[in-house]
């Protein structure tokens, strides 16, 4: 049987949980914030005591919020960084393989590529993917095969923000290091980026293709 604190915790969680489903926009927007706030770099057993053993059941919430409004931009950016707190926990292994399992990649790389979309959120659309990326080769590759090069490469040379740039380089980075099935394509995706019109683009690309190099070794 459970305690009457598990109960009361539970019933806390249910209670959240049912203010979230129930809320509208600027609810939500103040939900997020509050969460932003209090759960910023807390590892995975630290989310899961606050959610008495039940974090997974805010994330399912998370994505699939994400999944249907990212396309009105409507409250993405705290949705991205709330995602972001969960993903980026230690110990997160599990709520990184629940948000690639209901198409987290593709979303992210999507949001990259649509105009009406803020820069801020597609800053923080590329931080989640250094998140899995960095993850291991395994999440490098489900990335290229989402055909996520050609969406990142081509973000690269749109994007108007040096500082969102520059988190772009440190993903293409990522991407070319431990992962010999796709190391080319990111190298080929790199070159493409020299004759953009944007300075910094073409700047960032040629200080990646320096430390691409060594690990390509002789191209034609």
């Amino acid at each position: 049987m459970t305690s009457i604190k598990e109960q009361a915790a539970i019933s806390r969680l249910l209670s959240f949980l049912q203010e979230w489903d129930n809320a509208g926009k600027v609810a939500r927007s103040h939900i997020l914030d509050k969460f932003i706030e209090t759960n910023q770099g807390k590892t995975a057993p630290e989310l899961e005591q606050e959610f008495s053993q039940g974090a997974s059941l805010f994330l399912v919430r998370l994505t699939t919020s994400l999944r249907i409004t990212y396309m009105t931009d409507s409250c993405l950016e705290k949705l991205l960084r709330s995602i972001g707190i969960f993903l980026s926990a230690v110990s997160s292994n599990r709520y990184l393989i629940e948000f690639l399992e209901v198409g987290g990649v593709l979303t992210l790389l999507e949001i990259l590529g649509l105009e009406k979309i803020k820069e801020e959120a597609k800053k923080e659309s590329v931080k989640l993917l250094q998140v899995i990326a960095n993850s291991g080769r395994t999440y490098k590759e489900l990335i290229c095969e989402s055909y996520g090069v050609r969406s990142i490469a081509e973000f690269l040379a749109k994007s108007k923000s040096e500082e969102t740039q520059e988190e772009v380089q440190v993903l293409l980075d990522s991407l070319v290091h431990g992962n010999p099935k796709y190391q080319n394509q990111v190298y080929k995706g790199l070159i493409a980026l020299l004759p953009c019109e944007s300075p910094k683009a073409q700047q960032l690309s040629l200080q990646t293709l320096r430390t691409a190099q060594p690990i390509i070794g002789t191209t034609h």
